[in-house]
């Protein structure tokens, strides 16, 4: 398939913006073997790489983010990997993967040594693309789950969280995450411009918050906003946006991504 990649990375892209592309085909062959692997069964897909296959985020993501929603006996990690590998491999592909499963969230890192270089795209022979999958084998309980058929690509039947639940898990992230990271404030931007996206599910969220040892009031539909307003006026902002330009697709955005706009969209 490196014939087809180097088909989709011609044009005007940047380094960075080909680097993009051959990273989300690669998620998407990924997915692929995940699918085949039977993995689409207990497993629901969530998260930014979510957001931008299923509902086409205007930015990049990096990571495979997966919740443990359903039948958890079927559930084989080791079994996936070794699934993607095969794959991967049978197409001449230079993939290792290092995995670890010590804690509730199991990750791997599946890493491609010199698929760049073979792009043209890096003058370093060695140079590793890395996709990291994680699976959160204990996730927060009421998430809600629909299926899509994703064509990019390759053609892939996605189980994931649907609307609410995608929304919940943001302001999770929002809410608790110890450390400023823009691309959550960027994709909390989007859903907000979304007029038809459903409201957040509070069951998911509240028992999420309570997980990772929220001390706040409970999150109702009408303090969610509130709560994230907070949150957004303790935040350097020019933080925010250094974190997630790289991953936007139009750069002239970062204009519009502002703290004004995003308060505008809050209150309004």
């Amino acid at each position: 398939m490196i014939p087809y990649l180097k088909t989709q990375i011609t044009g005007d892209l940047t380094a960075e913006g080909q680097r993009a592309i051959v990273r989300e085909y690669l998620q998407m062959r990924i997915l692929k073997s995940l699918q085949n692997a039977g993995a689409m069964i207990p497993l629901a897909f969530h998260g930014g790489t979510a957001l931008r296959l299923l509902y086409q985020l205007p930015r990049y993501s990096e990571d495979l983010d997966f919740a443990l929603e359903r039948q958890p006996e079927q559930y084989d990690f080791r079994k996936y990997l070794t699934t993607i590998q095969r794959d991967l491999t049978a197409e001449t592909y230079d993939v290792e993967i290092r995995v670890n499963e010590r804690n509730i969230v199991h990750n791997a890192f599946i890493r491609f040594r010199g698929l760049h270089y073979q792009l043209g795209i890096s003058p370093h022979e060695t140079e590793v693309l890395a996709i990291k999958l994680e699976i959160d084998t204990n996730p927060p309980a009421k998430a809600g789950l629909d299926t899509t058929m994703v064509q990019h690509h390759v053609p892939v039947h996605l189980q994931h969280h649907d609307q609410a639940s995608l929304l919940a898990g943001k302001l999770h992230a929002i809410l608790q995450r110890e450390y400023i990271k823009g691309r959550d404030w960027y994709d909390l931007y989007w859903y907000l411009r979304q007029p038809q996206w459903a409201a957040p599910n509070l069951d998911m969220l509240n028992n999420a918050l309570v997980q990772s040892g929220w001390t706040g009031d409970e999150v109702t539909q009408s303090n969610w906003r509130v709560l994230i307003l907070e949150r957004l006026s303790q935040l350097d902002w020019n933080r925010v946006v250094n974190d997630v330009q790289r991953f936007l697709i139009n750069q002239e955005e970062r204009t519009e991504f502002s703290v004004v706009r995003v308060r505008d969209l809050l209150t309004g």
